[in-house]
This record gives structure tokens, sequence and C-alpha cells, in this order.
């Protein structure tokens, strides 16, 4: 799920804080141990008063009485009692001073640490001294011991350890043996039956078990020396790792069925070496400890090999977890198909601690470890805190798997039927929490059987409980800022989808997308910086400073950054009133296209043309948002003169009800077609005015596609859109233009002879009519056209109509462009010549 990886972040964090809590409450508290036990060391001394002889109390009686009666020596005495009265109150003064938060309580505790490290009481002082002593011991082992005597001990020793491994090959031998007639498998097989599983069991430990109780006898009978002592002391770590091993061998075995049979073959075959070791190790280390070695080597000596000896096989068994911890978390986790199918709770549990077995191992070698080196040797005491150690890590690691599996099943409920965003976020802080109370709680226990307290639980003085109040109030700020960032968070995104909601329409993801992250941004940033702050007072850090300065920087940025703050806060109203958002199809300050980011300042806006145009918030003036509700697609179409508007009407009905069945269109126009009627003339024809109710940015697109199908519509019903031309002509017959032309032509050449002779023949005629002049005729009325020439000019007409018709065809539509406010469809742009 979601959750998971925060859950399992929260869950490290916890493990490295308090195992780093462990380590240092454990060294304080056994440092603090070691200082209180020093003055006890001194308490018989303390009791023992020696007895005053009167003689010597009279005698300091008068020395008093002298150096009071002396005026110099009195003043000199008091001079020094002021001095010393003001060295005191100084010292009180400082001891008194204690340092507040995580930091404070780290460095007293340091302080602490280095007061008894010089004062000779840390644990590397006390392990010089163990391992000086142990040197002495074995200096003086080799001093008192005599030539002879070791040569007769090396061999005795010698001989028994010949006894024993003839002894142990001849009964390996001899299981061996029996094992082949039988026909019995040297390793386990696959999925072993119980018989088996004893009879391999015995073959691989009667023969080390015998060896050594023989061995053990025959060392009984003869009388005691250093090398046989060895030599059983030998027998006896072999013995013990062989049983390690044997154990863990035949425990696997059961293992075996099924796909875990590939780890417990891996285990078989890699790991049964490090636990014979292992074992080995252990062992020595508890028979170093037997009051016959003791004697023989010392009790400082013994006690050395016992604990190096405790701490090797500690350190191999860490080895060991990390390199099996894969195929031991196979063992554990895998199960047969018939319970992964019907799984139950603890099943499940299993299965989901079985992930984490090596965390409460790696603690017990570690606890162990430590308090080894804390105690310097206290084997017993560390070992049992170790395993409650583990034994409670194991109990926390249950509760919060309950808890994990609790938060699963509630998400998956959550899937299934709607929650607030409030529930479901508590509820995740709220498993969030349980998970660090769990720890808390376990981490007090853990530190309560080492002696310590993390909450303070009785011990005040401790400085591990001051630690962890630090730690505390630390982790309450981050869970305080988490749980405002809860609200803060839900609160903006309810804010955001309830308002358009309430009124009845979808919510604009685009607006979502783009103020969030803004509002987000700033809340987070801001709740950041104050828990940063208050982290910082609860590590123990002076903060005034840094809110003083952080004051005046702010001011001085608020100063002289005015045209900044005033884009900030006019984009932060413009974000909130939403009059823009990401993909919106604007025009702001002359300047149309498609908002591809804002910010708090600045709005990227990319053009028609493909450029961006970066424009601040102050600058913008007005804006104007095509891609808001709905667009309107209008349209003005020209109907031909000739024409009825009804069919007109009819014809356009008809493109928009098939524009409207186009699977390309359809879903972008939101009603059908309105007519608002005849707006107009236009060199004798009407415009018809209708429109559409478009998606968003999609009135152009609608506008264009119903422009092309009225026009395929037109051509293919052989409707002209284009004004006629009229052409008007005047013609006469003939005779009247000849006798006009007869009777009006005159020539104003005089020096051609056409013009002279007729000319005389003018001048003779003058002559002749002078005496009586001549009035010209009036003109004689227009010739009616006979019924041939009416009959052949209408013909002529109609061969010119029907030629204009067929040039009109020919000719190509007026392109209408897109207007810049008014989306309509106007083709009536097209006018003939005149």
């Amino acid at each position: 799920m979601r959750q998971h990886w925060l859950i399992n972040s929260l869950i490290g964090v916890v493990l490295f804080v308090l195992a780093s809590l462990t380590v240092t409450s454990m060294a304080i508290t056994q440092a603090q141990a070691q200082t209180v036990s020093l003055p006890g060391l001194s308490s018989g001394s303390d009791e023992q008063t020696a007895e005053v002889s009167g003689e010597e109390f009279q005698q300091s009686l008068n020395d008093v009485i002298t150096l009071l009666e002396n005026e110099q020596q009195r003043s000199e005495l008091l001079k020094s009692l002021r001095e010393l009265q003001v060295t005191a109150d100084a010292a009180s003064e400082d001891e008194g001073v204690v340092r507040q938060g995580l930091l404070g309580a780290l460095a007293d505790t340091l302080s602490d640490l280095g007061d008894q490290a010089e004062a000779g009481g840390s644990p590397i002082d006390e392990w010089a001294r163990q391992l000086a002593q142990g040197a002495e011991d074995l200096r003086a082992l080799n001093d008192d011991a005599d030539q002879g005597e070791a040569i007769r001990a090396v061999a005795e020793g010698a001989v028994l350890a010949f006894i024993w491994g003839v002894l142990l090959v001849v009964m390996i031998a001899f299981g061996r043996m029996v094992a082949t007639r039988r026909e019995w498998p040297l390793d386990l097989p696959r999925d072993p039956k119980g018989w088996l599983m004893a009879v391999h069991f015995l073959r691989r430990m009667l023969p080390w078990a015998l060896s050594f109780a023989i061995t053990l006898g025959i060392g009984q009978v003869l009388p005691d020396s250093p090398g046989r002592t060895l030599v059983l002391v030998v027998a006896y770590i072999c013995l013990c790792g062989r049983a390690l091993s044997v154990v863990f061998e035949t425990v696997i075995a059961f293992f075996s069925r099924g796909h875990r049979f590939t780890a417990v073959q891996l285990l078989q075959q890699r790991a049964l070496r490090g636990l014979f070791v292992i074992g080995a190790l252990i062992a020595l280390g508890d028979a170093v400890n037997s009051s016959r070695l003791v004697e023989m080597l010392g009790s400082e000596l013994s006690s050395l090999v016992s604990v190096l000896s405790n701490m090797l096989a500690a350190l191999f068994a860490a080895r060991f977890i990390i390199k099996f911890k894969r195929p031991v978390r196979h063992l554990i986790c895998n199960r047969p198909f018939k319970q992964r199918r019907d799984a139950s709770t603890a099943v499940e549990m299993i299965r989901s601690l079985g992930g984490l077995w090596h965390i409460p191992a790696l603690l017990l070698v570690s606890g162990s470890l430590l308090a080894i080196f804390i105690t310097v040797g206290d084997v017993g005491t560390a070992l049992a805190r170790s395993i409650i150690s583990a034994s409670l890590l194991v109990l926390t690691l249950v509760v919060t798997g309950l808890l994990r599996r609790q938060a699963e099943r509630m998400g998956k409920r959550r899937h299934r039927r709607r929650q607030s965003q409030y529930r479901k976020r508590l509820e995740r802080f709220g498993f969030v929490l349980a998970h660090i109370c769990s720890w808390m709680v376990f981490a007090e226990l853990s530190m309560q059987v080492w002696g310590s307290s993390f909450f303070g639980l009785g011990q005040q003085a401790v400085a591990s409980a001051r630690i962890g109040q630090a730690l505390m109030s630390l982790g309450a700020t981050v869970l305080l800022a988490w749980l405002v960032w809860i609200f803060a968070d839900t609160a903006i995104q309810r804010a955001l989808t309830s308002s358009a909601r309430s009124r009845g329409r979808r919510v604009n993801q685009a607006r979502a997308q783009t103020i969030t992250p803004m509002i987000r941004n700033v809340i987070f940033v801001t709740i950041l910086i104050i828990a940063f702050i208050a982290g910082l007072a609860n590590l123990g850090v002076n903060v005034t400073p840094l809110l003083a300065g952080a004051g005046v920087i702010g001011l001085a940025i608020g100063f002289g950054a005015q045209t900044l703050v005033q884009d900030l806060i006019t984009g932060i109203f413009i974000l909130i009133e939403d009059s823009l958002a990401v993909d919106d199809f604007v025009q702001i300050n002359n300047h149309m296209g498609t908002v591809e980011g804002l910010t708090l300042r600045t709005v990227r806006l990319r053009d028609l043309d493909g450029i961006v145009h970066i424009i601040t918030f102050s600058r913008i003036e007005s804006i104007h948002n095509m891609s808001r509700q709905f667009g309107i697609a209008l349209m003005r179409i020209r109907i031909p003169f000739d024409m009825k508007i009804d069919d007109a009407i009819t014809l356009m009905q008809e493109t928009a009800q098939e524009l409207r069945r186009d699977p390309m269109m359809r879903h972008y126009i939101w009603s059908p077609l309105e007519m608002q009627g005849v707006q107009g003339f236009e060199d004798g024809c009407p415009i018809l005015r209708m429109r559409f109710r478009t998606a968003p940015e999609m009135q152009w697109d609608v506008s264009r596609a119903f422009n092309l199908l009225l026009k395929q519509r037109m051509e293919d019903q052989e409707i002209d859109l284009g004004v006629p031309r009229l052409s008007v002509s005047m013609e006469a017959r003939a005779e009247d233009r000849m006798e006009a032309t007869a009777g009006t032509s005159f020539s104003l050449e005089k020096d051609s002879p056409e013009s002279g002779q007729n000319g005389g023949e003018a001048g003779q005629e003058s002559e002749s009519n002078d005496g009586h002049h001549k009035q010209p005729a009036p003109p004689k009325p227009a010739p009616r056209p006979t019924k041939a020439e009416i009959r052949q000019d209408e013909q002529a007409r109609k061969h010119d109509k029907t030629a204009n018709r067929a040039a009109s065809h020919r000719q190509t539509a007026h392109a209408q462009g897109e207007p810049q406010g008014d989306t309509y469809a106007s083709p009536g742009g097209e006018h003939g010549d005149e």
C-alpha cells in the first residue's frame, strides 16, 4: 500500500535511534554504577574512626586560639575563607546549570563519561587492568612450570588424545558401515521420515558422545595431569560444537518439503561448519570456568579466556546471521499452497515476522557483546538481559505486525466504499503513531532491563532519561507538524473540489492541477520552517538570533521587492478566483494563446504562432478566457436571392443534423442549431444568422466543419451563392444607323481634294439657295422592333443566362477567416462584378 514506505521508514529511524540510545544508556548506566560503587570500597575504612587522645585535642584548641588572637593571621584566615566561599559559589553555579535540549543532554553525558575516564573508572581502564592481570597470571604459570613436568604433561596428553581420536574414527567408520549395509542414506533426503531422522541423528552424535565418555572415564581413573585436562577440554568443546551442528541439521530437515528444500540444502552444505565453531567457542568459555582449570590457569587468566571465547562466539554468530539471513527467512516465510490459500492471522504473522528474524537475533548478539565489554566479563547477567531484550523485541514485532495487517484490511475496505479524506489520512496517522508508541514502550522496557530509563521513571538523574525526553520532544514536534499538514492539505483539496460541485458542474481538473501545487508548496514550506525552528529549539540551539535575522531579511525583501510582492499577491488572487488555469485558451494584453504554465509570479502563454510570452501578474490588465463552461459557434450565411428563405432554413437544419451525427464532431456540439433569423441584406441577398453551443475552445472547429458540409450540400444541389452579373446593352436597326451616319457626317479636313470638291459643291448649292434658307428636319422616332427581333432577343438572353450560370459554377468560393470576436460562418463575402 501507499503508506508502507512511510511506516517502514519511520520504523527504521526508530530502530536506529533506539539502538543508539540503548548503547549510550548502557554505557552511562554501567559507568554510573561503577562510580557509585567506588565509595563503597572505602566504606569500611570510613567507619573505623581513630580514637583521639585528650592531649592532642588540647593542643589543637591552643593552636586555634593562638591563630585567632594574632590579628595578622586572623586577617589572612578570613581572606582565605572568603576566596574559598567565592570559589564554592562559582562551582555550585556551574553544577546547577543544566543545558537544555538533546545536544545539551549529549554534551553532559559525554562530559560525565570524560570525567569517569579521567578518574579511571571507564570500561577501557577495567579491560586494561583485566588484560594486565591475565598477562601476569600467564607469566607466573610459565615461570612455575618445569621443563620435565611440561614434557611429561605433553606426553600424557598426547596418549589420551590418541585414544580419543582412535575411538572417534572407529565409531564413525562403524556407523557408516551399518548405514551402508542397511541402505540408509548418509545425508538426509528430501522430506525424510521420522525414524530416518532419528537414525541419522544417532549416527552423527553417538561416535562423538561415546568417545568423549570413554576418554573422560579414562581421565578420571588416571591421576590429574595438565595434559590430560587439556585433552578433555578439547574433546568437550568438539562434542558441543558437533551437537549444535547436528541438532541444527536435524531441525531444518523438517522444512525440506516443497520449495523450501533449496534453502535447507544450502544450509546443510554451508552452515554446519560455522555452527560447529560457535558451539566449540561457547563450550570453551564454559569449560575454563571449571574449578580444575581455574586452579591450573589462575582466576584472572581463566576469566579472560572465558570472556574472549564468548566474544568470539558472539562475533561468529553475528556473521552467521548476516550470511544466512535469506535461507532462514525462506524457511520461516514460505508455506505450502494450502496454508497460503487459507491464511489465518497466525500464518500471516509468522510470514511477516520471518522477514525480520535477523533483527532480534542481531540485537541479542549485540547486547551480549556490549554488555560483556561494559561489565568486563559479567557474561551471565549480560546474556540474561540480552535474552529478555530479544523477547521484548519479538513481542514488539508481533504487535507492529498486527497493526500493519489491520492497516491493510482497512485500506481494502476504503477501496470498496467511499470515505472522507480526513478519515483516510487520520487513520494512516493513527497507525504510524501506534507503531511509534509500540517502539517507545519497547525502548522503556529494554532500558529498565539494563538498569536505565527512557522516560526517566524513578531515575530522574539518569542521563539517558534526558536524552529520551529530548528525543520525545523532537518526535512530538515532527508528529504535530505532520498532523497540521494533513489537515491543511486535505482542506485545500476539499475547498478546490467542493466549490465546483456546489455549483452543479464538473470539477475543473486543470484548475486543481494549477493552484494545488502552489498552495501546497507554500503551506508545506511554512510548516517545515516552523517545525525546523522548533526542532532546533528541542536540540538546544538558541533560535532567537535566527528569528531576529529572518525578520530583518523579510522586511528588507518586502521593501526592496515591491513589484515582486505585487506579482505574488495578484497571482494568488487570480489563482484563487479561478481566472486562469493550465491549458486554457485565453487572450491577455492582446496576446492570444494557450496557458502552458503558471507560477506565483508569472504566466507562460504560447500564441498561435508558437511564440511563448512570459507575462507577470501585475502587468495583466484584462483576461479573456475562452475555455470555460462552453463556446458559441456563431454563423452568418448569405442566402441566394432566388432561393426561398424557408428552403434555406430547412437546408441549414439538415446540415446541422448531419454534422451532429458526425462521430468526430458530435461530442463537441452541445445543443441543436439555434436559428436567430435574418440579420440583414447584402446586394439583395438575406443574411441568415444561427449558432451552436459547443465545447470550450471547439467553436471554431465546429464552424469550419459546418461551412464545409454546407458547401458540399450546395454543390450537390447546384445552388449558387454568388450574385449574378447584369449586362445592359442598347442596339438600333442597321438602316437607322446608316441614315444617322449619312445625315450627320461631315469632315473638317480642308486640304484634301475631296473636301475641296465638296466645298465647291456646297458653295454652288449655297449660292443657288441663298435666296430661301431650309430648316433641318426633326429626328425620326425609334423604330419598333418586329416580332422576329423580339423572339431573337429573348433567345439571346436565355443563352447569356445559361452561360453566366455555368461560369459561376466554375468560380472558387471566397475563403472565410476566423473572427477575433464572435465566431460566425458567412459565405456572403463573395461579390460578383457588376
